[in-house]
């Protein structure tokens, strides 16, 4: 009996010892696999424009623009153009035009005062490849920016506006293929030289100052569609102590222009 026991412990170990042998002593290591190459972000430009100086002491020569991008209008800037009878060029896009008709019939009433034109269908940056700016997801490709240019003009003309001529892109910035494909569909595209409102986010006291800082040829981005924002206020009385001081308001259809980037060109 103690033979037999002894004869299948002695098997067991042997097979035991066959198999181990068999087993690599290291396992091999998993394959690492690396994430494929992102993308390079495109190089955005911010173009700036300016505008022929007057060249008149006392008299310099501004070109007021303003972002009408979603919201409400601002009836402290609006009524204040009105009043003053203050020419200003609009950057207006088919969402704003949807929610804002006693605003549109107000610009449509005041042709002498008002220039509009194009700032897209849904607000969106006119870059052509991915990325983000400002948290703003861009068109993305070359097909999207020709539709959000597009878009924006066809909502212009289906609501009375003349067919317009130039266009600014949401964020204002673009990469240097964008502004080929814009140009190519024959707009200008619109920089500006002093940013009055900081997007709207500034103060009033620092909107009035930066807007006051405005020199001879020089063209001022601000925005007409936050109504509960501070900036606002300090657009309305930077106007009215720009005229009081002889300045000459133009809009972008009446003067000649000059922009960097190949943006006018």
């Amino acid at each position: 009996m103690n033979r037999i026991l002894l004869a299948s412990a002695f098997l067991l170990v042997s097979i035991s010892a066959a198999f181990a042998d068999e087993i690599p002593s290291v396992l091999p290591a998993p394959a690492v696999v690396s994430p494929a190459p992102k993308a390079p972000a495109p190089k955005l430009v911010e173009p700036h424009l300016h505008i022929a100086r007057s060249n008149i002491a006392g008299h310099a020569r501004i070109a007021l623009t303003f972002d009408a991008c979603m919201g409400q209008a601002d009836e402290r800037i609006l009524s204040t153009l009105v009043r003053e009878r203050i020419p200003a060029t609009i950057f207006v896009t088919a969402r704003w035009l949807k929610r804002n008709p006693a605003a549109l019939a107000v610009f449509l009433q005041n042709p002498d005062l008002f220039e509009l034109e194009n700032h897209g269908q849904n607000h969106i940056p006119a870059v052509d490849a991915p990325t983000l700016i400002y948290g703003i997801a861009s068109a993305g490709s070359p097909q999207a920016v020709r539709r959000e240019v597009e878009g924006g003009a066809a909502a212009m003309v289906a609501a009375g506006i003349p067919a317009p001529h130039w266009f600014r892109g949401s964020t204002a910035k673009y990469d240097l293929s964008a502004i080929g494909e814009i140009r190519a569909m024959g707009y200008r595209i619109a920089g500006y030289s002093v940013n009055g409102d900081g997007g709207s986010l500034l103060g009033a006291v620092i909107t009035e100052k930066r807007i006051a800082s405005a020199r001879d040829g020089d063209v001022v981005i601000s925005h007409i569609n936050q109504p509960t924002h501070a900036a606002g206020e300090g657009v309305a009385k930077a106007l009215v102590d720009l005229k009081a001081k002889g300045t000459q308001f133009v809009r972008l259809q009446d003067v000649e222009d000059t922009g960097d980037d190949k943006t006018t060109e």
